[in-house]
């Protein structure tokens, strides 16, 4: 089938998500290696962006693929009842990297699905009905999961599941409180306690928090905070819940980000790069006080393809793929360079304002006026205000890279395998489109 027919039947028959159907044009994937893939027509773009960030091994792994084959060959699904060679070999492989005694598995299908079981989870566990989460989220758009979100694609779909309260966020460029790090004696965590006092600690079971913030404009929080949340979360008996659906896996050069920190909270949710996105599968990876809690209460879960076997055996492959070709230690050593070569964009570049991230998880924030930090396009931008992210986006394909340009974000996070030639080759085009964004300040 060549392109334009594969264009056709997808306009007539396939409904993209957040977006009105006659508003895109989408390009057609045909095969990708390693960071690169290539479109219908044969041009090749480096991936700055992982696909959706899970693509963290890269396209077509050869030792993943081969596992899924492997595994397709010998038993494509059993019901999440059986106890199975994979699922069993899966949960005892990430017990070996889950920080702390978080060593118990519930396996969904998604984020969204880790996120939503979490919740329930949490008040079943704590006998408590309030949810916090931060204004600048996404942890999926499924009902429960896109309550917990902050972000402009929260409101179309409201009113959500009741019980979530929205918190301000570590943005540091940005301060909530218009205060300056380390002056400002870390208020955005102070808040989250304010905030719990507020509603009363006995009726909040617990506080979600993407470990890193992904979508929303990727703030690593001050070194200060992850521990004051534990701290806050422990002294009011509120579950702890990190969100490292983007950020585990390597992608910050540890298998959790939340282990930047010396933190140990009481849940993670995960997804994405635990099976590079090569077969859907998530997981709620819980402490061992609230795994000893559903030896005697029933845990109300449940999905026809929890577990899946043919996603459990990718899984475990591509844990392995982690450890064998050492992507944690490629993610620090790729990202410290990564981070040079940005604050290098942001010296010759006035309309970089800042840029940020840790490991292969980084972001390029543009603006009108550095001084005033006014964005070049305003968070929650639609219609005609985004010409000028549209054009950012045009330019960089052009160019042949491929990521995600959101408002006045331009995100920065390629696989884990990208080579030092491929990540200078991807910058160099972004230095070129960012000094078109020069001239129109």
């Amino acid at each position: 089938m060549d392109s334009v027919e594969i264009k056709r039947l997808d306009r007539q028959h396939h409904l993209h998500s957040w977006s009105a159907q006659s508003a895109i044009d989408p390009m057609v994937f045909d095969h990708g290696r390693g960071a690169c893939f290539w479109d219908g027509n044969g041009k090749r773009y480096l991936d700055f962006f992982s696909q959706q960030v899970n693509l963290n091994t890269g396209f077509q792994h050869p030792k993943v693929v081969k596992a899924i084959q492997e595994q397709a060959e010998k038993c494509c699904y059993c019901a999440p009842g059986f106890a199975y060679e994979k699922r069993s070999e899966l949960a005892h492989a990430l017990s070996k990297v889950t920080p702390g005694d978080l060593k118990h598995f519930f396996f969904t299908l998604s984020g969204a699905e880790s996120n939503e079981n979490a919740i329930k989870i949490a008040r079943l566990f704590s006998g408590k009905f309030k949810i916090l989460a931060r204004y600048r989220s996404y942890h999926g758009a499924s009902f429960g999961a896109i309550t917990l979100t902050g972000d402009p694609r929260r409101p179309p779909v409201e009113p959500g599941i009741p019980g979530v309260i929205h918190v301000l966020d570590p943005y540091c460029y940005r301060c909530s409180f218009n205060l300056t790090y380390p002056e400002c004696g870390i208020q955005c965590a102070k808040h989250i306690d304010e905030i719990i006092r507020y509603e009363g600690p006995e009726t909040v079971a617990g506080l979600f928090l993407e470990t890193v913030t992904g979508s929303n404009g990727l703030f690593v929080p001050p070194p200060e905070y992850m521990p004051m949340i534990r701290e806050i979360c422990d002294r009011h008996n509120v579950l702890m819940i990190c969100d490292e659906v983007m950020s585990a896996f390597g992608r910050t050069g540890k298998w959790f980000a939340v282990e930047h920190w010396d933190v140990v909270p009481d849940i993670i949710t995960m997804a994405k790069g635990l099976t590079s996105g090569y077969v859907p599968l998530g997981a709620v990876a819980v402490s061992n006080r609230i795994a000893d809690h559903f030896q005697d209460h029933v845990l109300w879960c449940g999905l026809t393809y929890n577990a899946h076997p043919l996603a459990c055996g990718a899984a475990v492959a591509t844990l392995k793929v982690y450890e064998e070709e050492g992507l944690l230690e490629r993610s620090r050593r790729l990202g410290d360079l990564l981070m040079a070569e940005l604050k290098g964009l942001q010296s010759r570049h006035p309309c970089v304002g800042d840029v940020r991230g840790i490991g292969l998880f980084t972001i390029i924030e543009l603006v009108k006026d550095r001084d005033s930090r006014e964005p070049l396009v305003p968070w929650n931008a639609t219609g005609g205000a985004l010409a000028l992210t549209k054009e950012i986006n045009k330019r960089l394909l052009a160019g042949g890279v491929y990521t995600w340009v959101r408002w006045n974000w331009i995100f920065v996070s390629p696989p884990l395998v990208i080579s030092e030639e491929e990540l200078k080759e991807g910058l160099g085009v972004i230095d070129e489109v960012l000094s078109f964004v020069d001239t129109q300040l």
